[in-house]
């Protein structure tokens, strides 16, 4: 096998990280890796004696290109299309140390409670996107209180059977399990996040649901070099959760105290069966961020030495930001520059796990000067 940094083969173009519509060809790719494998003398994937996995958390276009509708552009407002460039250059220069790129992908229908048809306010009205509900079923819109939050009797209608009572004490249960919930890890402070309605995203069937143009082809291309597997972790389809982490959703029972949901430990133990665990995607601050969170907690039940296998590549993931679109610095009624932001939360958390053991790494620096890969050079 081929040691070092590969070169980055001659296809590849960066400004395709821009594009909304870049579709690479399979069939030319699938031509191409037969030479690539021969001229680098790469191997299966299936032989490798030390198994490396990259676990790429929603890397789709409603969250990695401006034309989505829920871009993760960060304070830089460049952060996931930075991000997609360094992702697919990393992954070409490292093709033969891979094992398996695993994508996870966000996959929602139109009906689900963190968008805002969901949920009507006192006078009938739908929530918007980027309110907030609290424990107490106060919206709060950009920080302020702007009434209270009920269940849309016609969601109850196909959603419920019609009964409105149930799925009012259903949404107000899942409201205070996540202001009460916090994991086993961290300050009081690293709790879930309060329900928030998002933009309707990585809707299945539509566009935005897609992996981004320039990391598909990267991981179609190290799939048919190495003969690995590329297999998407599907997460999102349950009406009655969120579910951030590919590992678990945020709320798992339901007021009665049946199930509502669970963790997903097939995964979980296929994950840290690998020998190194490379994490990076969208968002920073809430499904890479939720992911890692889920992982870390099963580490230190099975074993805490565990975390020194995960590899959390910070310069491929961004955070939540909503920029205000009529900020002005020159004046102060324009209101803050940013509406919502996420950047130190997800700073907080990628702290958190390396307290754990886990590595805060960057894609620009070589993968064997990563702790404890010395031996992949």
């Amino acid at each position: 096998m081929s040691t070092g940094n590969l070169y980055l083969p001659s296809f590849y173009n960066p400004s395709h990280a821009e594009l909304w519509n870049y579709h690479p060809d399979a069939r030319a790719l699938f031509e191409f890796a037969k030479e690539y494998r021969e001229e680098w003398s790469i191997t299966a994937a299936a032989y490798d004696a030390f198994k490396l996995l990259v676990l790429g958390i929603d890397l789709q276009r409603d969250f990695g290109h401006p034309l989505g509708s829920l871009y993760v552009g960060g304070r830089s407002g460049t952060g996931a299309i930075d991000d997609n460039r360094r992702t697919a250059e990393w992954t070409y220069k490292n093709l033969p140390r891979i094992t398996r790129f695993m994508p996870t992908l966000d996959t929602h229908t139109t009906l689900q409670i963190f968008f805002p048809g969901f949920l009507i306010d006192q006078n009938g009205e739908f929530l918007q996107p980027h309110d907030m509900v609290t424990d107490g079923m106060d919206i709060l819109r950009f920080g302020k209180t702007v009434g209270k939050a009920y269940a849309n009797p016609a969601v109850a209608g196909v959603l419920a059977n019609g009964n409105t009572k149930w799925m009012q004490k259903q949404i107000e249960h899942y409201c205070a399990e996540l202001n009460k919930a916090q994991g086993t890890l961290g300050s009081p402070e690293m709790r879930k996040y309060m329900l928030y309605t998002w933009p309707e995203h990585c809707l299945l069937g539509g566009e935005g649901h897609n992996v981004v143009g320039v990391i598909q082809e990267a991981m179609l291309f190290h799939s048919y070099v190495r003969h690995a597997l590329l297999t998407p972790e599907i997460k999102g389809g349950n009406p009655w959760t969120e579910n951030y982490s590919v590992f678990s959703p945020e709320v798992l029972t339901r007021w009665s105290g049946k199930p509502l949901a669970r963790k997903n430990k097939r995964l979980i133990n296929l994950v840290l069966g690998y020998d190194a665990i490379v994490v990076l995607g969208q968002a920073k601050s809430h499904c890479v961020a939720s992911s890692i969170y889920s992982l870390l907690e099963e580490i230190v039940t099975v074993d805490p030495s565990l975390a020194k296998k995960v590899y959390i590549v910070d310069d491929c993931m961004s955070s939540v930001v909503v920029p205000n679109s009529g900020y002005n610095e020159n004046d102060p009624a324009s209101g803050p520059q940013y509406l919502v932001d996420f950047t130190e939360k997800g700073d907080e958390y990628n702290e958190l796990f390396r307290e754990y053991g886990m590595h805060v790494v960057k894609s620009t620096d070589d993968i064997a000067t990563w702790p404890g890969l010395a031996h992949l050079n």
